[in-house]
């Protein structure tokens, strides 16, 4: 940026002062034959000095010429560099001298879609965006025929180049970094035509369709791997939950809880439900039924003994 700086302040040193002198000499000229014209009047060489005057009057708008806000121009005299002028009007010798205008304003190149071998040899198609502007008019015109052309052509082959040393996952993930290589390439190259790169981006990068296919079945299966994995994670926290409230419940909870159980899945009679329970869930209660139906079948005995005994 510091060249940049320089030159610019250079352009501003060179730039004209809008000196009017042609102006001034051909509307001088003008009025010099005007007067000997009235005053030799109504002799022959009157026609002369009239004819002159009014020559002069057809040169008095070739010496004048205007620069838009975003123009810059040089001056050749007789084919030589003469001086810079900027923005507005200005003053130039007919013949003697001409001008040829640069636009200042940011100018967008597109470079057209390439065909690139990358570095783990695959074929891609890339195109890019450049966006460049004039900092040196003198350098834009002296030193380079068509500097757009030029830019243009120049960031094609660098394209190729940057894009053929990277790989292509590289290419995919770093695109930004890749643009400002090619950047930095071209500006580098182009100072001497006295044209800044503002910048470069990359717009397309186009896969052939079975390696879309091929990255497609890598991206499902990262995902069905990341499913896996959570699902796993998932699974581990619940069974540890279980742990915790198993360790805490009792049996009788846990009865409660599978009768609970029971009762949520049964809201359909048209389902049959097995539903296997451990042993040492209700040990308790089986064994204090068992306890509770031979007392009853021991009283039952008792009261038969004796009724036979009465009818003995």
């Amino acid at each position: 940026m510091s060249g940049t700086a320089k030159t610019r302040e250079a352009g501003r040193g060179e730039t004209y002062s809008g000196n009017p002198a042609p102006f001034v000499f051909f509307f001088a000229l003008f009025l010099f034959f005007l007067v000997l014209t009235i005053l030799a009047y109504p002799h022959v060489v009157a026609a002369l000095f009239g004819a002159v005057a009014f020559v002069a009057v057809l040169f008095l708008p070739a010496t004048v010429a205007i620069n838009k806000e975003w123009e810059e121009a040089i001056i050749l005299r007789f084919g030589k560099f003469q001086r810079l002028v900027g923005p507005g009007f200005f003053f130039k010798w007919p013949f003697a001298e001409t001008f040829l205008r640069r636009d200042q304003r940011i100018t967008t190149l597109d470079v057209s879609r390439q065909e690139v071998m990358t570095g783990d040899n695959i074929s891609v198609s890339v195109d890019a965006v450049v966006f460049a502007k004039v900092v040196n008019t003198k350098d834009s015109i002296v030193n380079i025929q068509n500097a757009w052309n030029s830019v243009m052509k120049y960031a094609q082959t660098t394209l190729r180049d940057v894009v053929g040393d990277v790989e292509l996952d590289e290419l995919l993930a770093r695109r930004d970094e890749i643009a400002a290589k090619i950047e930095q390439i071209v500006e580098r190259e182009t100072k001497e035509w006295g044209v800044e790169i503002s910048s470069v981006k990359l717009q397309n990068v186009e896969l052939p369709e079975d390696m879309k296919r091929v990255i497609a079945r890598q991206a499902e299966a990262e995902r069905e791997k990341r499913a896996v994995i959570i699902k796993s994670e998932g699974e581990l926290t619940a069974a540890e939950n279980l742990q915790n409230a198993v360790k805490k419940m009792s049996n009788r909870a846990m009865y409660l809880r599978t009768l609970s159980s029971l009762e949520d899945i049964s809201y359909d009679q048209s389902n049959t439900i097995v539903f296997a329970i451990p042993m040492d869930m209700v040990k308790g209660e089986v064994l204090g039924l068992s306890a509770f139906a031979g007392a009853d079948k021991a009283a039952k005995t008792v009261k038969t003994a004796q009724a036979k005994e009465r009818e003995t």
